[in-house]
């Protein structure tokens, strides 16, 4: 009878399949924890939300704004001089205030949002000292008053622009 050797199995730390798995175990541990610190320390705060009650009550109060300032067939025309920045508004309809409230909303940072106080100037037109190098896109809203406004128009724009910005009672033109 021939006599086999027995084949020597080398121990588990000298093989492929063991530290493979451990590898992927180890790799999904450190992408998880370095997901997790990540998300910790650029928390940004727009997901949480306390009061819906009190959410739906602003919902409602900005519609009010929006039909108010329908009624008295408001829009205006926004345009920021690239050379001076001056921002200038042309302000059309059944109303002139001495003073306008022009706020800039920044879509995702609310730390960057800037409010403006335009000055009347004549037939309507309204102009104030506005931001250097103004860029990206913003949220427009122009109100007589900075709290309790009885109207409100917005708008959207993407700074620079050369071309003026309609605002409107609720943003939109409506289909004729």
């Amino acid at each position: 009878m021939p006599t086999t050797t027995p084949t020597k199995i080398p121990p588990w730390y000298k093989q492929f399949w063991p530290w493979f798995l451990l590898g992927l175990l180890f790799s999904s541990i450190i992408v998880s924890t370095t997901f997790a610190v990540v998300s910790i320390k650029s928390f940004d705060g727009m997901v949480v939300q306390e009061d819906y009650y009190e959410h739906g009550k602003a919902i409602n109060m900005v519609i009010a704004k929006q039909v108010r300032a329908r009624e008295l067939n408001l829009s205006a025309e926004l345009l920021l001089d690239p050379l001076t920045s001056d921002i200038v508004v042309d302000l059309a309809g059944d109303t002139r205030p001495e003073k306008l409230y022009l706020q800039l909303i920044f879509p995702t940072e609310n730390n960057r949002d800037q409010s403006f106080v335009l000055e009347h100037v004549r037939d309507g037109r309204y102009i104030t000292q506005g931001p250097d190098n103004l860029r990206y896109r913003w949220y427009l809203q122009l109100q007589p008053d900075q709290q309790d406004s009885d109207w409100r128009l917005t708008g959207e724009a993407t700074f620079p622009s050369d071309n003026s910005i309609v605002l409107l009672p609720g943003g939109r033109k409506e289909s004729e």
